[in-house]
């Protein structure tokens, strides 16, 4: 295990742009082809790069190992209380501290997605360590963050069923930004053993309890949005039992006995200040303006919508085609609205023509706006209306909460049991699945156990082959 305190040759940790130009097309490649070798060295690049912006800033871990558990420990209660101060508030009148209207919530689902959409992908590496007790708290973190092969518990396909049942599809072009921490996440799972400590730190550092996710937890739910994937978290990372405690074990279990230990927590501390690149949530949650994403959703809408509509109707000497016809006119356009009284502001939307007009099943424009949309529109109608914080866009049937029962390992019943990955609709095998259980047949033990790893990864765990690949490989581990 020399390699999780020996310094490679090449990480020189000097920043490096990437050879593609984009950190989200960096993001991309990673998921789509992480085999290449051209990506492969982009990012390795680029998590020097990012190390390089770690490395300047502070933060609160204790330099001595003996004291990461009690640190850990005192972090949650810390957290703990503050979230209490948080519901006193509430109970006293305060506002909400996060979303300041339901778009705002559904908004911000769509800006931390590239980060949620490769949820433990930072330990995707120690699959290959499986037989190593050292590395057995990560490798049981990444399997449960595969939900162990379930898809009602893998964490990204419960991040893609949350967005499509908010209506929060297809994602809008994401600033590179906003992919930073997926990447890095990325570039950590496909460089595991050249940068283990650091993806040792970075682990130690995801997997503590911040305040932010319980007050997302709180607040979605209150603004009718499913937190289920925002409370398992709070659940699994508890310190007690759960990823937190696992993180500071690995911690601990990676401590060199025969080499420099000081080299290792140091390059475990930069690992750990890794999660402070790119943008945070509470930094993404304060960027929200109303405003500007109306406008900037009007000009995307703009494109398909400048001939499509008769010129019978003028808005203030402007027929609609007219008005979309120009890139920049939406802030025009939605104040002519408002002088023709189409738009009534600060009032319930349904007094507005214009939103009778989008919103129901007889409605004119229905189904143009997607349900993200219509909810961008309501809010910026109602401004501040006083039925706003429980209102919701009228039209369609609200979907049901996608709320899964945890399941408990090593039992299970006929009623309470998951849906089995092999089959995708009613008793019909997956395609997919069947190939794989005809493949890993002829196949020698070896080589089948990193097939099995091979759809592990970050790319295709979700999928169909990749869950049963991960609930064989779960019960693989779990007999020892």
């Amino acid at each position: 295990m020399s390699s999780l305190y020996s310094i490679p040759g090449d990480q020189q940790l000097v920043p490096h742009d990437c050879a593609s130009g984009t950190v989200r097309s960096l993001y991309r490649s990673m998921l789509e082809t992480p085999d290449h070798p051209e990506h492969k060295n982009e990012a390795r690049e680029f998590l020097n790069q990012q190390l390089q912006r770690a490395a300047h800033l502070t933060d609160d871990m204790p330099s001595d190992p003996a004291a990461l558990l009690g640190w850990m420990e005192s972090r949650a209660q810390r957290v703990g209380e503050q979230y209490a101060d948080y519901l006193e508030q509430r109970k006293a009148g305060h506002p909400r501290r996060f979303f300041s209207c339901r778009s705002h919530a559904l908004w911000f689902l769509q800006q931390v997605a590239p980060t949620k959409l490769v949820d433990g992908a930072w330990l995707y590496g120690v699959l290959q360590h499986w037989q190593d007790s050292r590395f057995h708290p990560l490798l049981r973190t990444y399997l449960e963050e595969l939900g162990d092969g379930d898809p009602a518990q893998n964490h990204v396909v419960l991040y893609r069923k949350l967005l499509a049942t908010t209506g929060c599809e297809p994602l809008p072009d994401l600033a590179d930004e906003l992919h930073v921490q997926g990447a890095v996440q990325l570039a950590l799972g496909y460089h595991a053993d050249e940068f283990l400590p650091e993806l040792i730190g970075y682990n130690l550092g995801y997997e503590q309890l911040p305040l932010h996710l319980l007050i997302s937890a709180f607040e979605l739910n209150e603004l009718d949005i499913d937190p289920y994937y925002f409370t398992l978290h709070v659940t699994i990372d508890n310190g007690s039992t759960g990823h937190a405690r696992k993180a500071v074990q690995s911690v601990l279990d990676g401590i060199p006995v025969a080499g420099d230990s000081e080299v290792f927590l140091e390059r475990v501390n930069n690992g750990y200040k890794l999660n402070d690149v790119g943008l945070g949530s509470a930094a993404i949650i304060e960027s929200f303006d109303l405003d500007q994403e109306l406008i900037d959703m009007l000009e995307r809408k703009r494109v398909f919508g400048q001939h499509m509509h008769s010129d019978y109707c003028r808005i203030e000497g402007r027929t609609v085609n007219q008005w979309l016809s120009e890139p920049g006119l939406a802030r025009q356009f939605l104040a002519a609205l408002q002088n023709r009284h189409w738009i009534k502001r600060g009032e319930d939307p349904r007094a507005s023509r214009f939103w009778n007009l989008v919103d129901g099943p007889d409605a004119l424009m229905f189904g143009v706006f997607s349900p993200f949309e219509k909810q961008l529109l309501h809010d910026w109608i109602a401004d501040g209306w006083f039925g706003e914080p429980s209102s919701r866009p009228a039209s369609g049937a609200k979907p049901a909460p996608f709320r899964p029962a945890r399941r408990k390992r090593g039992g299970s019943s006929a009623a309470s049991s998951p849906p089995d990955p092999v089959t995708s609709v009613g008793t019909e095998p997956d395609p997919d699945v069947s190939q794989l259980q005809a493949e890993l047949s002829l196949l020698t033990p070896a080589e089948r156990v990193q097939r099995l790893m091979d759809l592990m990864s970050p790319g295709t765990h979700a999928t169909p082959a990749g869950l049963y690949a991960t609930r064989l490989f779960a019960e693989m581990i779990d007999r020892g």
